[in-house]
């Protein structure tokens, strides 16, 4: 299978990925935006709980992107949707991520890469985010006490951490002792009266990235 060209408009496309086909949805930025150039590649929720590239949260955050002048890919790890193989807590589903980020690096060797997890895919792309040396990490609710965090080194990028104070699947607690025990020079974001997946608060997530991430994007073509 042959890799495809970067899309200039909305399309679903296949990458040849570790374990088969990846399905990878690209969108290139809001039309009544300036472009800039950035490719901000997301990581979705855990496969064995229903977590799709189609997941809320995940498409949320994409759209805040946009509307920035980012053009945003997503995909589903191996097993969901058109992705073929099995889910393989975590190990494979790394391997999707760098097949995905190389793809997107040798298609747009002029655009800076930003990567942006929600729960289960926030552990992914902070397991990768040392080796694939991001210009920009996004963790929403990354899922500390979960899954194995020792294993993550300590990030030195630019990272912003959205947590929902009541998150009910992810302690928040938790996530906050972990920034602290490994010294994170992050800028963490609590939001109030929040669960796990934003119910009613996806515009106030949206407004937390936009903001959240505003500084750190590329002069040529900001918005004041």
């Amino acid at each position: 299978m042959t890799s495809p060209a970067f899309p200039a408009v909305a399309t679903v496309l296949t990458l040849p990925g570790p374990a088969g086909a990846l399905e990878v949805a690209v969108d290139p930025p809001e039309a009544d935006v300036a472009a800039v150039p950035v490719v901000a590649v997301l990581c979705h929720p855990l496969p064995t709980e229903g977590g799709s590239m189609h997941n809320k949260v995940v498409t949320m955050a994409a759209r805040s992107l946009r509307e920035l002048g980012i053009a945003t890919v997503r995909f589903n790890f191996r097993g969901v949707g058109q992705s073929e193989g099995a889910f393989d807590h975590g190990e494979g589903e790394l391997d999707d991520l760098r097949t995905v980020v190389a793809w997107v690096r040798a298609a747009r060797p002029d655009a800076a890469l930003w990567l942006a997890g929600f729960s289960f895919g926030a552990y992914v792309s902070l397991r990768a985010a040392m080796e694939l040396r991001p210009a920009m990490l996004v963790s929403i609710a990354p899922p500390a006490g979960r899954w194995e965090f020792e294993r993550i080194a300590t990030p030195t990028m630019p990272w912003l951490v959205i947590q929902g104070e009541e998150d009910e699947i992810v302690d928040p607690q938790a996530v906050y002792d972990w920034l602290q025990r490994i010294g994170a020079q992050a800028e963490i974001v609590r939001m109030p009266e929040t669960s796990h997946f934003f119910h009613r608060k996806l515009m106030d997530l949206r407004g937390a990235i936009k903001h959240g991430v505003q500084r750190h994007l590329p002069e040529t073509g900001t918005a004041s």
